[in-house]
């Protein structure tokens, strides 16, 4: 019999630390994403004197895009056995979070920028992409793990495999008790 640490090391790990690394690597090809395009915005390759080339309007481009790339990240390989059937829902939760992690390194840019007058390239990587984002990645990881591919959600791929089995003990058993054993 394993030792309580180890018990609870092991359950940390699934309950917490697998999706967070996951979570990590998906954020990390998202970070590449936001960081790419928010500075190709900002140098002007895709053309000048339009809001889209300014820190605020190309934080917001930058960020649509990379949203998109982490919600097919995490709803097929970070959260995947807990992605929903109305993936249209899950979407639109999946970016009002991402959303608000936006607004909250937006703040970061827009207090660095604006309010302290730190105005240079380097000045709004830094605010926008290191501390806002940490701070934003923090936000999200927490709302998506525990909302948008909460466990309690009942059309999430879980729920619909645990009412399958007991479905399936149903044949043997009455179906209260086929779905208590299967955790339904």
């Amino acid at each position: 019999m394993p030792s309580p640490l180890v018990t609870l090391a092991q359950n940390l790990y699934e309950k917490l630390l697998r999706y967070a690394l996951k979570f990590g690597v998906i954020g990390l090809l998202g970070y590449v994403t936001d960081v790419g395009i928010f500075n190709l915005l900002r140098l002007g390759v895709f053309g000048h004197g339009h809001f889209f080339q300014g820190p605020i309007g190309a934080k917001i481009i930058s960020v649509a895009i990379a949203t998109l790339v982490t919600w097919f990240g995490n709803r097929y390989w970070t959260f995947r056995e807990h992605r929903r059937k109305n993936f249209l829902l899950e979407l639109v939760e999946f970016t009002t979070v991402s959303i608000g992690g936006l607004l909250i390194g937006l703040l970061c840019l827009w207090i660095s920028h604006y309010v302290l007058g730190f105005d240079n390239l380097v000045a709004d990587n830094i605010s926008s992409n290191i501390i806002g984002l940490f701070l934003g990645t923090a936000f999200r990881f927490l709302l998506y793990r525990y909302w948008v591919y909460g466990h309690h959600r009942r059309d999430g791929l879980t729920a619909r495999q645990n009412k399958a089995l007991g479905a399936e003990a149903a044949i043997f058993e009455d179906e209260a008790s086929a779905n208590r054993d299967a955790g339904a």
